[in-house]
C-alpha cells in the first residue's frame, strides 16, 4: 500500500517539474511523505509551482533551476538534492520538448536541440545520480511515449529521442540491477498538460479525434500518469526492472485496423 508514509526520509528528483505531468508527480511524492528536488528551465513556472506547493508539504519542496542540456546546470541540481538529507533515493527523468516537424521539415539545429532535452539530458542526469542511487539502492524512472513505441505523423526528432529512450532504460536496468537500482519508463497517450490543452483550444475537432480512437474513449489526466510513476518507484514495484509501461488507455493494443462501425 502507498500511504503518505511511504516515501518518509526519501529524496526524489524531478525533472521538467512546473507543470503537466512532472507538477503532477512532484505533488505525489510530496503527499507520500517524499522531500522533492524540482528543477525546470521555466524560472517564472517553476515559482508559480512552488508557491502552489508551499501549503501541501511545508519546507519539503526543493525548487532549483535546471537545464538538462548543461553539464554544470546538472551539476548543481545534483549538489543541491544530495545536500537535503545526504542521499537520494529517486530520479523522475521528465524534462521533454516535442517540437511538431517530418524529416524535411527537421533542419540539424531542431534535431539536435530534441535530441539534446529529451534524450541527452536523461542520459547525463542518469549518469550523474547513478553514484548516490547506487548508495541508496534507489530507482530511475523516464518518461518515455507511446511515441517511442509506434510513430507519430511529423514527429520524426521526437518519436527518435523517444524509441531511443526506452532502450536506454532498458540497458540501464540491465546494468545496475545487481547494484541495486531500478530503472523502469511510462510510456504516456495522450495527456492533458497545457501543451495539449493549448492545442485542443486551437483545434476543437481534436479531443473529439482522441477520444474516437482511444479505447477508454477519453485523454488521461496527469493525475493518473503520476501514479504510476509513484508506484514504480514504491517498494510495491520492487521486483520490477526494465519495464516500459503504456498509459494510454490502450492505444497501443489496437493493430490501426479501423473500427467496424465506419466501415461502410
Amino acid at each position: 500500500m502507498i500511504d503518505h508514509t511511504t516515501f518518509d526520509g526519501k529524496v526524489v528528483l524531478v525533472t521538467g517539474v512546473a507543470s503537466g505531468i512532472g507538477a503532477a508527480t512532484a505533488l505525489q511524492f510530496l503527499r507520500c511523505g517524499a522531500d522533492v528536488v524540482g528543477g525546470d528551465l521555466n524560472s517564472g513556472s517553476l515559482e508559480d509551482f512552488t508557491r502552489t506547493v508551499s501549503g501541501v508539504a511545508p519546507g519539503r519542496f526543493h525548487p532549483v533551476a535546471l537545464d538538462v542540456t548543461d553539464a554544470a546546470s546538472i551539476a548543481a541540481a545534483l549538489d543541491h538534492a544530495t545536500g537535503v538529507r545526504g542521499r537520494i533515493d529517486v530520479l523522475f527523468n521528465n524534462a521533454g520538448i516535442a517540437p511538431v516537424g517530418s524529416a524535411l521539415e527537421t533542419d540539424d539545429a531542431l534535431w539536435r536541440q530534441v535530441m539534446a532535452v529529451d534524450l541527452d539530458g536523461a542520459f547525463r542526469m542518469s549518469r550523474s545520480v547513478l553514484p548516490a542511487l547506487i548508495e541508496s539502492g534507489g530507482s530511475i524512472v523516464n518518461t518515455a511515449s507511446v511515441s517511442g513505441i509506434g510513430a507519430d505523423y511529423n514527429y520524426a526528432a521526437y518519436n527518435a529521442a523517444k524509441g531511443a529512450m526506452i532502450n536506454l532504460t532498458r540497458s540501464l536496468a540491465i546494468d545496475y540491477g545487481k547494484r541495486g537500482v531500478r530503472v523502469n519508463a511510462i510510456a504516456p497517450g495522450p495527456v492533458r498538460t497545457p501543451l495539449l490543452e493549448h492545442n485542443l483550444a486551437q483545434l476543437p475537432a481534436l479531443e473529439g479525434a482522441f477520444n474516437q480512437f482511444i479505447p477508454l474513449g477519453r485523454i488521461a489526466d496527469p493525475q493518473e500518469v503520476a501514479s504510476v510513476v509513484v508506484f514504480l518507484a514504491s517498494p510495491l514495484a520492487a521486483f520490477i526492472t526494465g519495464a516500459i509501461l503504456p498509459i494510454d488507455g490502450g492505444v497501443t493494443a489496437w493493430n490501426g485496423q479501423p473500427n467496424g462501425d465506419f466501415v461502410q
